[in-house]
């Protein structure tokens, strides 16, 4: 490891002298280098910017003023140079730094206001590989690199926030504190990662190789959080460059400040209620669902989805997807909901939130694409997992009936509704449900039996709230996420009303399993897709 220089101590207080500036962006570029040139600081640019600021009357260089080189190379090079780079590096107060500066010409260069090519918008509206390629920004991550690094003399400014900080420090004193230098530093190495996060993440996925030697992962902050799972936990929310709807870009209406548990819980929902068509509601309690149903509309799906627990949705998360109107608003009222996320909502159906202080109204202006490609991330002690999203979906015929007695169309379509529920409930998952509504949620247990007794205590339970002599999973089709490693789990729901079965199977027992249900006499399908959550 190579000795740090004996550089003397770095400034507080640097009035700068020039600024170079190159941006795509040119939002806020008036006044920014208005103010810049008021301060007087000599602006310096390059291309569509130098003609921008000149256009707002104020006096520019071109970068080729300092460096004697024209850009060339349809624009791929011009800022890589000595004389730039060097005006950035440069440690003035060092006198071998200065003195090569002053041998060689280079003049300081103490602002540095780049925003980039715009790599990760020309991949989001779906550029061509070599659109992608030629928005690869080379000369602007490293000449903020360079600038950050040299963070004693020099400010780097990599968006609108950065270059306001900067323009305050120049109204109020004429000079950037080494504080801010190292605040703007920090912000722009962070850029260049996720930048650099983009470029290879892209080039990955245009190669087909879902594990590349190396993984980077980058966000932006959408906003730190007043505590994470705990209060004892501290806790940010970052939005990736996916443009997924849902939670991250989701507007939030009205209601307090969505919490750590909010967000991941609004997920869940919104993601399972998304693999329906029809009129759909979910509502979800520490990250499973416990009610899931369809209806007519969306009162009417809420209402079937209330039925099968209303005890835990007490203080829910409900996700629809479909825009909420008045009715559907007043009905959602009636019990305490922490957070609505929801496609749309009418003036009426906000009018009846805005009365809810506290509740949460997300608005997404779209549905996440059930089959979309995708990643999640899972972090470990000293890493983090990662695997594409579940896209699995389960059709009639993917089926393969295993039992003696075949399933009613009725019946499949139960199974299916059932296991894709299942998909989204934490394992070991067990669903019982019945005409596009949820019956009883067993989630995250440690054996699928004990989940199929606690799904039917919730079926029993919410029969009884209902009025009902029977339980909810009376003819219900009971889903399992993964196969029955013994015959006991099913045991379990033919007990609790249930008459036929959906499962992925492959367990060592199948034929024990089968033949239990032959016993019984339901119907039992296999899909061969496990759709584990944990």
């Amino acid at each position: 490891m190579p000795a740090a220089p004996d550089f003397p101590p770095a400034p507080d207080a640097v009035k700068p002298v020039r600024a170079l500036i190159s941006l795509s962006d040119k939002t806020g570029l008036e006044d920014a280098a208005r103010a810049m040139h008021e301060a007087g600081v000599e602006l310096v640019s390059t291309g569509g910017t130098r003609a921008a600021i000149a256009g707002f009357g104020l006096p520019v260089k071109d970068v080729a003023d300092l460096t004697g080189f024209p850009e060339m190379m349809d624009g791929r090079v011009k800022t890589l140079h000595p004389v730039v780079h060097g005006g950035l590096l440069g440690v003035r107060d060092a006198a071998p730094h200065k003195a090569a500066m002053d041998e060689h010409g280079i003049g300081a260069i103490d602002i540095v206001w780049i925003d980039l090519y715009p790599f990760e918008s020309t991949v989001a509206s779906g550029g061509g590989f070599d659109a992608v390629i030629e928005n690869i920004d080379i000369g602007g991550p490293a000449m903020i690199r360079s600038g950050s690094k040299n963070h004693g003399y020099v400010a780097v400014a990599v968006d609108g926030e950065s270059i306001g900080l900067i323009v305050e420090a120049l109204k109020a004193s004429g000079a950037t504190t080494l504080a801010l230098r190292k605040q703007l530093a920090a912000r722009a190495f962070a850029r260049t990662a996720a930048y650099d996060a983009a470029v290879s993440g892209w080039f990955a996925g245009q190669l087909e190789d879902a594990a590349p030697a190396r993984k980077s992962i980058a966000g932006s902050l959408a906003q730190t959080l007043r505590y994470g799972e705990n209060p004892h936990q501290t806790g940010a929310f970052y939005r990736t460059g996916e443009a997924r709807p849902g939670v991250a870009h989701a507007q939030q209406i009205q209601g307090k400040e969505l919490g750590y548990n909010n967000i991941a819980d609004a997920d869940a929902a919104y993601e399972l209620v998304a693999e329906f068509e029809a009129p759909a509601c979910v509502i979800v309690k520490h990250a499973n669902p416990c009610g899931v149903a369809v209806g007519k509309d969306l009162s009417e799906a809420y209402a079937r989805a209330l039925e099968c627990d209303a005890v835990s949705a007490f203080g829910g998360v409900i996700a629809v997807n479909r825009p909420l109107n008045g009715a559907d608003a007043r009905a959602i009222t009636e019990i305490f909901t922490e957070v609505v996320i929801a496609p749309g909502a009418d003036d009426e159906a906000r009018s009846v939130f805005a009365a809810k202080k506290n509740l949460r109204l997300l608005i997404t202006d779209g549905l996440p694409d059930p089959r979309g490609a995708g990643e999640v991330f899972r972090s470990v002690a000293g890493g983090f997992l990662v695997q594409s999203r579940d896209r699995s979906l389960i059709k009639p015929s993917d089926l393969k009936i295993v039992t003696r007695r075949q399933p009613t169309p009725t019946e499949i379509q139960d199974m299916l509704f059932a296991f894709t529920v299942a998909k989204h409930v934490k394992s070991n998952a067990i669903v019982y449900a019945k005409d596009g509504q949820t019956a009883g949620i067993g989630a995250g247990q440690m054996n699928r039996r004990d989940s199929a007794r606690i799904a039917a205590i919730r079926a029993r339970e919410a029969g009884e709230a209902k009025g009902l002599a029977h339980s909810l999973a009376e003819g219900s089709a009971c889903a399992s996420e993964a196969f029955f490693p013994f015959a006991d789990g099913l045991l379990e729901a033919v007990a609790a009303g249930a008459t036929s079965v959906i499962q992925p199977g492959g367990s060592m027992r199948d034929a024990e399993v089968i033949a239990a249900a032959d016993e019984k006499g339901i119907a039992m399908a296999f899909t061969g897709v496990r759709v584990f959550r944990h």
